[in-house]
Parts: C-alpha cells; sequence; structure tokens
C-alpha cells in the first residue's frame, strides 16, 4: 500500500465510515503510512461527509485517530 495517496486513502475512510465503520483500522493505517511518504503531519477531513457532523462526533473521530498515531483537522 505504499502507492497509496493520501487523498485516497482519505477517500477510503470515508467509505468505511458508511459502511459502518468496515475495515477502518486497516485504513487508518494505510492513511498513516501514505502521510509518511509524503511528509504530511495532519490528515484533513470534511466534516460534511462524516457520519456525526457535530463537535462530539467531530472530537470522537479526532480521539480514535490519534490512538492509532494520525492527527485529523476539519476544514472549514
Amino acid at each position: 500500500m505504499s502507492d497509496l495517496t493520501v487523498s485516497a486513502a482519505i477517500e477510503n475512510i470515508y467509505g468505511s465510515l458508511r459502511a459502518d465503520n468496515a475495515d477502518l483500522n486497516a485504513h487508518i493505517a494505510a492513511l498513516k503510512a501514505a502521510m509518511a511518504a509524503e511528509g504530511v503531519k495532519e490528515a484533513t477531513f470534511d466534516p460534511k461527509r462524516i457520519a456525526q457532523n457535530n463537535r462530539q462526533g467531530r472530537k470522537l473521530m479526532q480521539a480514535y485517530f490519534r490512538q492509532r498515531g494520525v492527527s485529523v483537522k476539519f476544514e472549514g
């Protein structure tokens, strides 16, 4: 998965979120690897595309990803 881009990995995560978090941890690991390969420090997500687009949902997502070594921010 070393050839996966950050944007493609983020799209896979959106798909996983829509599919009731199927394979979410694998997609997070792929995102982490893609971020390291591209030198990206934070993954940027569109809050309109996540299931719980409220403060609590965003903070929960940030905490979950942070536990897996990925820093998350939201655009807008």
